[in-house]
């Protein structure tokens, strides 16, 4: 995910996972890298019969640039109450888990009790955060099997009134608290995973939304819980139709994000966004997409969803357990609205040309040949990864691919995007050591590259055009949210950039 994608951006391939997860890694993605011998083409100008050079002739600039981050996903709340008033008992919501991407937003306006906000089972197993306004402490406290642990504790100074949060993100849980905004407090996943499993659908199913006070009593305004949104997003790619056209309703294009979590690439997940046309700055989730693979829900990422007749065809990365031992693109074909609502996916391996890990996956039919680009990586401990495609004949874009070819001299390159411009169509990537967007044609021959400017980590070099002719680039940047506390994986800007044709 980037963080590739998750996808996410990356570190260095001399980044290690020590040094990626103490947090050196986000000062590395940062740094222009370029090895001797490596520069690319530099950007193409028109070539004499005027064919092969149109997406050469753009040239763009940063337009946007705006954080989504949001605690509960505002369109997926499951349960709300409003001006709750005093309380001097736990709240245990009806509202079913879809999956262990959860949160509770609790407006606390007094407390003289401990505040509980999270999750709890019927015979009171429990995945919480409290808060202890007398003694000025913030914990993490699990019960299972009878037994009651406080897995993290911190001292806090917190005002009489504000706002409680609580996040799980696969087994990771973050207590946050907001006045002007959020932040987070204290967060644990290796002691919480190993007293209970979130992941494991019959243990999800035992747990429910909780809130309320232990002890004592509090005064509370609203109370919201519903699934995790996201503290940044990642890995763009149009939602389109097979032939490549995007998939469009009501003047608003529909794209999947990686939702970065409160974590690294185990916590994030995918989602699917709406970009209206008319305003740039509007970006609203419609539907959260999670994993039901190997006997557990995960949060894989970084894909693409593709609409073919009645049919959505889904590609995913699969992030949701990412221990740096590999990484695997993964499928499925289902005729059920994935645009909308909550699902979890059912996918299976993808029958790739390559013996080595991959992931973002993206595909197009052209001229009754899917093509499907992706990533390789002999290595993620060190990273190490480069662009590839493959093609198929076949109707279905799973079965028979055969390699077109890879960049295998790129070595932090990833987003591999197929893109449209005129009459041609090009294969993108984004060149971390580079720092800029190679081109390739369908056989991968390198062309030139983007006249686009080059924000932190990897962004995704998606190309959209509009009614009007101009052209969107819409992309993320590396900016990581609360690094300290949280580690990497929390980025990114959203950051979209526009161009005009010459």
């Amino acid at each position: 995910m980037s963080g590739p994608a998750f996808g996410a951006g990356w570190p260095s391939p001399r980044v290690t996972r020590r040094s990626l997860l103490a947090g050196a890694g986000a000062g590395l993605l940062t740094a222009a890298c370029t090895a001797p011998g490596s520069e690319p083409p530099r950007r193409n100008t028109r070539s004499q019969d005027g064919k092969d050079a149109t997406i050469f002739d753009l040239s763009f600039t940063e337009k946007y640039r705006y954080r989504p981050f949001h605690v509960v996903a505002p369109e997926f709340v499951d349960e709300q109450r409003s001006d709750v008033g005093t309380v001097d008992a736990l709240t245990r919501s009806d509202a079913a888990l879809h999956a262990p991407f959860a949160a509770v937003e609790v407006d606390v306006e007094r407390a003289d009790g401990i505040l509980v906000a999270g999750l709890s089972t019927a015979d009171d197993d429990r995945v919480v955060t409290t808060y202890n306004p007398s003694r000025r402490s913030v914990s993490i406290e699990i019960r299972a099997g009878g037994r009651t642990t406080v897995v993290r504790r911190a001292t806090v100074d917190l005002p009489e009134t504000f706002t409680l949060g609580f996040a799980v993100c696969e087994n990771q849980v973050t207590v946050l608290a907001k006045t002007d905004e959020w932040r987070p407090l204290l967060t644990e996943r290796d002691k919480v995973s190993a007293l209970v499993d979130l992941r494991d659908p019959a243990t999800l199913q035992r747990y429910s939304y909780t809130w309320g006070v232990r002890s004592g009593s509090a005064s509370l305004g609203d109370v919201r819980a519903g699934v995790f949104g996201m503290t940044g997003l990642r890995d763009p790619h149009l939602v389109q139709h097979a032939d490549g056209r995007p998939y469009v309703r009501d003047g608003k294009v529909y794209l999947t994000w990686t939702c970065a979590g409160l974590g690294f690439f185990q916590q994030a997940h995918w989602g699917v966004f709406t970009l209206d046309l008319a305003d740039p700055t509007r970006l609203e989730q419609v539907a959260q997409l999670f994993s039901r693979r190997d006997g557990r829900l995960l949060g894989d990422h970084a894909g693409q969803l593709v609409r073919d007749g009645d049919r959505w065809h889904v590609a995913a990365s699969s992030w949701g357990d990412f221990d740096f031992d590999g990484v695997q693109v993964r499928h499925l074909t289902t005729t059920e609205d994935l645009t909308s609502g909550v699902h979890l996916l059912e996918t299976e391996p993808t029958e790739l040309p390559t013996d080595v890990s991959s992931w973002d996956p993206g595909f197009t039919r052209i001229d009754g040949t899917w093509y499907l680009g992706f990533v390789e990586s002999p290595s993620q401990d060190p990273f190490d990864f480069h662009p590839a495609l493959s093609s198929t004949t076949s109707d279905d874009p799973w079965k028979g691919l055969a390699k077109v070819g890879a960049a295998e001299d790129l070595h932090q390159c990833e987003g591999p995007i197929l893109a449209h411009v005129e009459d041609r169509w090009w294969f993108l990537a984004s060149d971390g050591d580079a720092r800029n967007y190679p081109v390739f044609d369908l056989a991968m021959h390198r062309k030139g590259r983007l006249d686009a400017p080059y924000p932190t980590n990897i962004p995704h070099p998606q190309l959209l055009r509009r009614e009007d002719g101009s052209w969107l680039m819409i992309s993320f940047d590396g900016t990581q949210y609360a690094e300290k506390t949280m580690g990497y994986g929390g980025h990114g800007d959203v950051v979209i950039m526009a161009s005009r044709p010459a």
